[in-house]
């Protein structure tokens, strides 16, 4: 057989950004060899002082993928060792090489684990193939952070981001925000749990859930790829309502296992499938952001609003946010680290609020201590309802550090 016929036939696969404005990635191509082991060509600004290191490491992640003759050109912008792993076992399974393992790094200590009611005021979305935004991610600041596999990956980079998100979850410390991950929607989101359950998440978020028979099927998933991978933490879910069918199910769906944190509401699809224009007043969908608050509170989950999408807008934003809390969210999405401040300004009351709260719980405990069955404030009678409502805000700014002491820490029967 000639040369070139026979040249045709191996295999070839590409994995990374290339060009221009890459940061913090690779671009790696692999082409299959019949002998002579691997031959690495790497081309990186840091080569003098790390290029032996990458080199190792391609060669170790080959190893473990089950190669042995390949040639392998890698074009590094910075790339750190998990990305690295992820963009080189991505091209190998382009190329159909190798064996159906995985090169994985080592795994970092986790945070302890996330708490079913813990505070979610802020989630910032980081696009699941940009690696550039994950390292410091969490020094913004932000209640949790979402790596996004889904509207914000291309259909052909699917794959690659999902080897990147596991080996961030692994390898990438995240500190006390909460990990979350936003899968694919079924079934392609069924895929992505077999990479993504085994790292431990403390929250997927599942997009364009219409009826709760879907939830059930990813928290069954779960629960199965979490006992063979020997992942004791819990996983909670957080669906993602994006339709008229998904708002009008919405109970059903808040209550469809006992894993669910929280439910929230997709705008921008929201208003697509109505045929409606979404505005910054937000009237067209006032509806279904009601009712996806009361069918949260009633199934006793968190309540989280969808993201605010202009981000140059913050008065906007700040408007939104304090609307958003006055319908009775806990939280929303943000987009851009510069609305996470302005996010937790919105959801957190103002000193007034709190200074009235802290007196009408400081009273309820007085009365408490008394063995009275009524509570007063000065000449007025407290309601049952205000002191409850009294001792969420108070419990709720205390999770916020914006109350100390022995008040907050007394709440518990009060709320």
């Amino acid at each position: 057989m000639p040369v070139a016929a026979e040249a045709s036939h191996l295999k070839r696969g590409e994995a990374g950004r290339a060009g221009g404005g890459m940061r913090s990635d690779v671009h790696v191509t692999v082409e299959e060899c019949a002998s002579g082991g691997i031959e690495i060509d790497l081309r990186s600004r840091v080569a003098l002082y790390y290029g032996e290191n990458i080199r190792q490491q391609v060669r170790e992640v080959l190893h473990a993928l089950g190669v042995e003759h390949a040639a392998i050109s890698l074009v590094d912008e910075g790339a750190l060792p998990f990305v690295i792993a992820a963009r080189v076992e991505a091209a190998v399974r382009r190329a159909g090489l190798g064996s159906k393992a995985s090169a994985m790094p080592d795994p970092i200590p986790l945070h302890s684990a996330s708490a079913r009611d813990r505070l979610r005021r802020s989630r910032l979305y980081l696009p699941g193939n940009e690696p550039k935004y994950f390292v410091n991610a969490g020094l913004h600041g932000p209640d949790a952070v979402i790596l996004d596999l889904e509207d914000s990956v291309p259909h052909a980079e699917k794959d690659a981001a999902r080897l990147l998100v596991r080996n961030a979850l692994r390898a990438v410390n995240f500190g006390a925000v909460e990990r979350m991950v936003r899968i694919n929607q079924l079934p392609l989101g069924l895929t992505d749990l077999e990479e993504i359950v085994p790292q431990s998440p403390d929250l997927v978020l599942i997009p364009k859930v219409e009826a709760a028979a879907q939830v059930a099927e990813i928290s069954d998933t779960i629960a199965r790829i979490a006992k063979q991978a020997g992942v004791e933490r819990p996983i909670w879910l957080m669906p993602i309502l994006e339709s008229a069918r998904g708002i009008q199910n919405a109970f059903a769906i808040a209550t469809a296992c006992e894993t669910i944190a929280g439910i929230t509401i997709g705008l921008e699809d929201y208003t697509a499938d109505l045929g409606v224009v979404k505005t910054a007043a937000g009237s067209e969908s006032l509806f279904a952001r009601q009712g996806v608050v009361n069918a949260a509170h009633a199934a006793h989950v968190q309540a989280i609003d969808s993201v605010y999408g202009d981000v140059a807008d913050s008065e906007g934003l700040l408007r939104w946010g304090e609307d958003s809390r006055a319908l009775g969210f806990e939280g929303m999405g943000c987009i851009h680290p510069m609305q996470i401040e302005i996010i937790h300004r919105a959801f957190a009351p103002s000193p007034a609020e709190l200074e009235k709260a802290l007196k009408i719980v400081a009273a309820f405990e007085d009365a408490q201590a008394q063995g009275l069955g009524v509570v007063s404030l000065g000449s007025k009678m407290i309601d049952a309802p205000v002191v409850q409502r009294a001792a969420k805000l108070v419990a709720r700014a205390r999770q916020m550090g914006l109350v100390a002491g022995d008040v907050p820490a007394k709440l518990g029967g009060a709320a």
